[in-house]
């Protein structure tokens, strides 16, 4: 509040000419602060603290805690992710220097929580915000929906979200002081490959395939289905996309590039590699359509497949070679009181006993109904 109150006496004593404007003096202190606030998190000079965030999700058991830890030099022992999990990291830019933020959210669960992505995606920290999908490579029939469901509910929060905040900042006293809130749809540059075809992601996005070591063994013309998909989806989206694995000391710091890149703006390198049988390093605007091909198909046309867009039909090819999990399965991962992860010996023994007492009710409720309809 200091910094606050000093502006305002400032205005008050020596700008005359701004107070008599049809603004207010506490309209244009009000406008002063948000200004500063929501440009300390474009400041890549100075002694101004940059503070950014960075979302991770994806794969249920694919290694996004493993990697994030990699990530942030810390050498701990990764731990089961429990729904929504907040930590952060710091990075000096030079000798006593202020240390930038990274807000770091992580969401646990795979798909089954997609629900509690509304928690780290805020009006307040959409201006700085990216986002990352790891994928686990090495379970490729879970991998489409796994992308879909989790990118789809991201970016319905997001344009909730933009919505939000455009409409607060309306309302705000000095709100044409304020630089505006974009819109949902992200700005490309005018030379951007195919920008007329892409549908890039509201925000920076990063698309991480982990395990490589096990996709390394699969099949040749599986891996180039993969591969090639996913090079599909990065370009479509406007993402970056990265292949790694925790057993490898060279993928994992070309990972740890892409992931300071979004968390403290730092220079994410220039290597490239789309070569299907090595594992992928591209920056987004590095590929191409042209580049990338048409969809792996062998034993089915094309002009079959009853496709609503490009995207849709990347889709059904995918599918046709790893056809997705049942939907059995996927309803049984969005029940938490069956996963191992979050269990808990005294609660799941109540939790027991009041399953059987429920059963007994059901059962002697049956029986009154049936006595009532022989009655009747």
């Amino acid at each position: 509040m200091l910094g606050f109150k000093t502006k305002a006496a400032k205005l008050l004593l020596f700008g005359t000419q701004r107070f008599c404007s049809s603004d207010t003096l506490w309209e244009l202190a009000a406008a002063e602060a948000q200004s500063r606030q929501s440009g300390a998190a474009e400041e890549d000079g100075g002694d101004t603290v940059s503070e950014r965030t960075v979302f991770l999700m994806g794969s249920k058991a694919g290694g996004k805690t493993s990697i994030l830890l990699r990530c942030l030099d810390r050498d701990e022992p990764p731990k089961p992710t429990l729904a929504l999990e907040y930590t952060f990291g710091r990075r000096a830019r030079g000798h006593n220097t202020p240390k930038d933020i990274a807000h770091l959210w992580e969401l646990g669960g795979g798909t089954s929580l997609s629900d509690l992505i509304q928690i780290p995606i805020t009006p307040a920290n959409i201006r700085s915000l990216s986002v990352i999908l790891l994928l686990d490579l090495s379970k490729p029939n879970s991998l489409w929906g796994t992308m879909e469901k989790l990118l789809q509910a991201a970016q319905t929060q997001l344009e909730r979200v933009f919505s939000q905040a455009q409409q607060a900042q309306k309302s705000k006293p000095g709100a044409r002081h304020q630089k505006p809130v974009q819109s949902a749809a992200r700005v490309l540059p005018k030379d951007y490959p195919d920008r007329e075809l892409v549908s890039p992601f509201p925000v920076p996005l990063l698309i991480i395939g982990s395990k490589y070591d096990l996709f390394q063994e699969f099949d040749s013309d599986k891996k180039k289905v993969i591969s090639k998909t996913l090079r599909f989806v990065a370009h479509y989206y406007a993402a970056s996309l990265i292949f790694t694995s925790n057993k490898s000391e060279s993928l994992m710091s070309k990972t740890k590039s892409f992931f300071s890149h979004l968390a403290f703006g730092l220079d994410r390198g220039k290597t490239v590699s789309c070569d299907p049988g090595k594992p992928l390093i591209i920056s987004t605007g590095s590929d191409s359509f042209s580049q990338i091909g048409s969809p792996p198909v062998t034993d089915v046309d094309i002009t079959s497949l009853h496709a609503k867009n490009p995207k849709d039909l990347w889709k059904k090819v995918y599918e046709r070679v790893f056809p997705s999990e049942g939907v059995s399965e996927q309803r049984e991962l969005k029940d938490p009181a069956k996963d191992p992860q979050y269990s808990e010996p005294q609660i799941d023994a109540m939790r027991a006993q009041k399953d059987q007492e429920l059963e007994r009710y059901k059962r002697n409720a049956a029986k009154s109904w049936k006595g009532l309809e022989l009655e009747t």
